[in-house]
């Protein structure tokens, strides 16, 4: 390394990674299934050490377990790693509160708009027809015949 290159943060990760590194390779040798074939726990063992040493390994995956734990890395599996932050800022209650507050201001949660209509969708603001003026109605063929078979047994 260079000397004032870099900045300590680049030499304790790399310290740091060296470190990791070391200590997974140490338990991994002591619990590798093939050292250990009469054990299964030592398998299981072996697998969370591997799994440990990916989130040690990879800065980014380091920070989600450092911010949010093992369900942060679940998180980033099942929505990418780019979508963890947001994910847990939509769970919070104050996000939770500000979806209940707006539905309830707007008095729309079940319309295709999603609060963001003001109660104006799915036609309840249609301005009504002028009175007076005959309105259409759709009439069923077997509707208008009984009709007229009605009105010609009357007269």
């Amino acid at each position: 390394m260079e000397q004032g290159g870099g900045g300590d943060g680049e030499h304790k990760s790399y310290f740091f990674n060296l470190y990791s590194f070391s200590f997974c390779r140490k338990l991994a040798l002591k619990y590798h299934p093939d050292k250990n074939p009469d054990n299964p726990e030592a398998a299981e063992k072996f697998k969370e050490i591997n799994n440990a040493h990916a989130i040690l390994t990879d800065a980014t995956k380091r920070n989600i377990y450092d911010k949010y734990g093992s369900l942060g890395l679940y998180v980033a599996e099942q929505f990418g790693e780019e979508n963890v932050n947001t994910y847990f800022v939509l769970s919070s209650w104050w996000a939770k509160a500000l979806f209940v507050f707006c539905g309830l201001i707007t008095g729309c949660y079940c319309c295709c708009c999603l609060c963001c209509c003001c109660n104006c969708c799915c036609g309840k603001c249609k301005p009504k027809p002028p009175e007076g003026e005959e309105q259409e109605y759709y009439v069923s063929p077997e509707d208008l015949e009984a009709q007229l078979q009605s009105d010609e047994r009357g007269r």
